[in-house]
């Protein structure tokens, strides 16, 4: 059985997959299988999926899934992660790609330690510009929860992480469609400690391809809607999305210190919608906010 499975979530991408498959078969650490889950493409995805599968630089360690289309990225990893036989899971998603020594030093790095799961550094990659990270100023490794609670602070298309460790956990929320990465992280690093590799082992690309992340255009929202669900606190308003599992949904994987610096975390982005719907007239939801504000305080 291979030590990592590596794990590709896909929709129409054809070519995009090529090249996040491509990186894959280029690592120098070669004790891999790699699972292209393929969320019902409806384009030609699904063939280009089977040919890398077949592919000699694939070596017979490439399986192609095709699952029922969900729309929902951590419904695909989830199917990968059921699939894998390896000790480890790595997350790469189809518009990106890591450099050679990816997951040789990843590796390493987790034997050496012991730890669990280990995100390393991304490069942005927006076109042909690299995009600069000198804003980016946030604890990385060790206890990272209160750091992880502002936003998503661990890129998936960086995670190792012992298989074991994502079955105790969960992993991903099957109905969360964006920020379903935010959840997810902070159901473990309120528990886990992370380590990290300071390298930049991938590359994070964005382009005039769709993204989820950008579907909306106000991906904060679903943050806050993430983090009221871990606190089985209803957010007012319409949403632009079904999210099912803020009905009935509360985890009750919070200590009573982590759960206090969520709820602050609560409060501050509910402080900053309100102001924003009073700045937009919308003076009955900026006090549905306020209500929340007022409840958990």
């Amino acid at each position: 059985m291979p030590e990592i499975s590596v794990i590709i979530p896909v929709y129409n991408r054809p070519q995009l997959l090529v090249e996040s498959a491509e990186s894959v078969f280029a690592q120098s650490f070669d004790d891999w299988e790699l699972l292209i889950i393929d969320d019902g493409s409806t384009d030609n995805t699904s063939e280009v999926a089977a040919g890398l599968a077949k592919s000699k630089a694939a070596g017979g360690r490439c399986r192609h899934i095709v699952i029922p289309r969900s729309g929902y990225p951590g419904a695909a990893r989830n199917r990968g992660v059921e699939t894998a036989s390896g000790r480890y899971v790595a997350f790469l998603d189809s518009d990106d790609r890591w450099l050679p020594d990816k997951l040789a030093l990843q590796y390493k790095r987790m034997r050496d330690t012991g730890s669990r799961i280990a995100h390393t550094r991304e490069i942005w990659q927006r076109g042909e510009r690299i995009v600069s990270q000198k804003g980016q100023k946030h604890k990385r490794s060790g206890d990272i929860f209160a750091d992880a609670l502002k936003k998503c602070i661990i890129g998936p298309s960086t995670v190792m992480m012992e298989r074991s460790l994502y079955v105790e956990t969960g992993g991903f929320h099957e109905s969360i469609e964006i920020a379903e990465d935010y959840e997810y992280w902070l159901r473990i690093t309120c528990e886990y400690p992370v380590d990290y590799l300071g390298e930049a082992l991938t590359v994070k690309r964005a382009g005039d391809w769709p993204q989820l992340s950008e579907k909306y255009g106000m991906i904060e929202r679903f943050r806050l809607e993430a983090l009221a669900g871990l606190l089985g606190v209803e957010i007012p308003g319409e949403t632009v999305r079904e999210q099912k599992y803020l009905a009935g949904y509360r985890w009750a994987g919070f200590s009573p210190e982590r759960r206090a610096d969520a709820i602050e975390e609560l409060i501050f982005k509910c402080g900053v919608w309100a102001a924003g719907c009073r700045k937009r007239g919308r003076i009955s939801q900026a006090g549905q906010f306020d209500a929340i504000i007022r409840n958990a305080e």
